[in-house]
């Protein structure tokens, strides 16, 4: 079984400092959802694993967080494209729950579900806080430059072997 584990905002979807708190707010990064559609045609299984603090926060609820979802799925599905399951942490970091990322708990979950180890597999993301995880599970951290990459490249301490490319589409042309 092949798996990748991509980050949702600012990989998938363009990021907002405000947070992505309706449908109308979740516009996808160009070329994202054919990127998808790619590893789903070369036999990969594709998992979100999110932070979403806006729950928390209570900047939006659990049914806008499934109707946010709900149009990124109808999206993916337009182009020929499926995500299999989303994992999200609702926590904010005043929770210290073990979900919320750079913790592994997220990735444990995705690995305890899917009964594999998550060595080599691809974890895609544009913060520090999205390779954290993937590197302690033994996963290959991808940075991509959209979203907050571009910061999080240019602030240094990525975990070891982390590869950088400008985008989601980029990461899936070396992996199919």
């Amino acid at each position: 079984m092949k798996l990748i584990i991509l980050d949702r905002d600012g990989v998938i979807n363009h990021d907002s400092a405000q947070f992505i708190k309706s449908p109308a707010e979740w516009q996808p990064i160009a070329g994202s959802l054919e990127a998808i559609a790619r590893l789903n045609q070369a036999g990969y299984r594709v998992l979100v694993a999110t932070n979403q603090s806006g729950v928390g926060r209570g900047l939006f609820d659990m049914p806008m967080l499934n109707a946010i979802h709900d149009k990124m799925h109808k999206a993916c599905a337009l182009v020929g494209a499926r995500i299999d399951a989303v994992f999200f942490c609702p926590h904010t970091s005043e929770h210290h729950c073990a979900c919320r990322k750079p913790k592994a708990g997220m990735l444990e979950e995705i690995s305890s579900r899917y009964n594999t180890n998550l060595t080599g597999v691809p974890m895609v993301g544009d913060s520090l806080r999205d390779l954290q995880p993937a590197a302690a599970m033994g996963a290959q951290p991808y940075l991509v430059l959209t979203g907050k990459g571009g910061k999080t490249r240019d602030a240094g301490g990525l975990p070891e072997g982390t590869l950088v490319f400008p985008d989601l589409a980029a990461v899936v042309a070396t992996l199919v």
